[in-house]
């Protein structure tokens, strides 16, 4: 709490019942001293949104998010949303046509700030009907970007000499365990030759490149409820020596429905934003700086020598500030 102190001098005696009503009302609200620290706002940074977990027809919370998702990109003039992933609940969309587009993303995402470019990744309830629906959508929608499975976007930051890399990659058919059951359609995935596209995109990156950027569903670290689990195990195998070898900044991922930031001990940044429409526990770890399971998104602001992270409540509440630096 500030150590601000808010002095009065007074006469009991002489007040008033109006000044004795009006001197109560001053003691109960709080000191401006106090007041809750403000989202910071810089529309000439590259900004985007990072949310995840969220296609359910707008219930548990996903309109109140989109709402404020909606205030938030409007103040910042966000460039773009990345989605990490579980797009549709509970399995997916059928195909490019599934009325879920309409219901779970259309019309609930309409506030004029979020109708610039969406960059998803397929989670594994997506791959509960037809993941390759998502990528055909990108043919009839302007804002869903997602030309494949895995793909890349590199962002001018500043100038076209300094840039930021986005990776974005499907963790699904990385997880051996999904291989063993009929609802995740991964089986004619070729996860070796995914491996081998991320590295040789991570190798092959310009000098220009300052930012390294992965996002996938599934992440390597968590304080929810799957901290060691075999999802987590898995993609932590696969891809933790490449993010060490070529040094990744961070990676961004969703699947546990908690807001949550953690460093793990080669420097890389774990951020998981999962509770665009559900919450979950959270608890904090040896590696962690953050976490907590409340309705929200999270708001990236990157410069050439800085990337400022704001976790954003569903009331647009901040909850959490942290910044990486080069």
């Amino acid at each position: 709490m500030s150590s601000n102190i808010l002095i009065v001098d007074f006469n009991f005696y002489s007040m008033t019942r109006t000044s004795i009503l009006i001197f109560t009302i001053l003691l109960i609200i709080p000191y401006s001293g106090w007041a809750q620290e403000k989202v910071q706002v810089d529309p000439s940074a590259v900004n985007f949104i990072l949310m995840g977990d969220w296609g359910r027809n707008g219930a548990d919370h996903q309109k109140e998010v989109a709402k404020q998702m909606g205030k938030t990109a409007t103040e910042a003039s966000v460039d773009f949303i990345i989605a990490a992933g579980d797009n549709f609940y509970p399995e997916g969309v059928v195909s490019e046509f599934d009325p879920l587009w309409k219901y779970s993303f259309e019309d609930i995402y309409t506030d004029f700030s979020l109708q610039w470019d969406w960059h998803p990744v397929l989670g594994n309830h997506d791959y509960g009907s037809n993941p390759q629906a998502q990528v055909a959508y990108s043919r009839i929608s302007r804002r869903w970007q997602m030309p494949a499975r895995y793909y890349t976007k590199f962002v001018d930051v500043g100038s076209s000499d300094t840039q930021a890399l986005f990776i974005f990659i499907d963790t699904t058919p990385l997880i051996k365990g999904y291989y063993k059951n009929d609802f995740h359609r991964v089986h004619d995935q070729d996860s070796t030759a995914q491996k081998k596209w991320i590295e040789e995109t991570l190798r092959q990156a310009p000098p220009t490149v300052k930012w390294k950027f992965v996002v996938g569903h599934h992440p390597m670290y968590t304080g929810g409820s799957r901290t060691e689990n075999h999802d987590t195990k898995s993609i932590r195998q696969s891809l933790q020596p490449l993010f060490e070898k070529y040094k990744v900044d961070a990676y961004l991922a969703g699947h546990e429905h908690s807001l949550q930031h953690m460093i793990a001990s080669n420097r890389v940044h774990h951020f998981i934003s999962g509770a665009a429409s559900e919450r979950t526990p959270a608890r904090m770890l040896p590696i962690s700086k953050f976490a907590q399971s409340q309705y929200g998104f999270m708001l990236f602001s990157v410069y050439p020598q800085m990337v400022r992270v704001q976790v954003i409540d569903l009331e647009g509440k901040l909850l959490y500030t942290t910044e990486l630096k080069k």
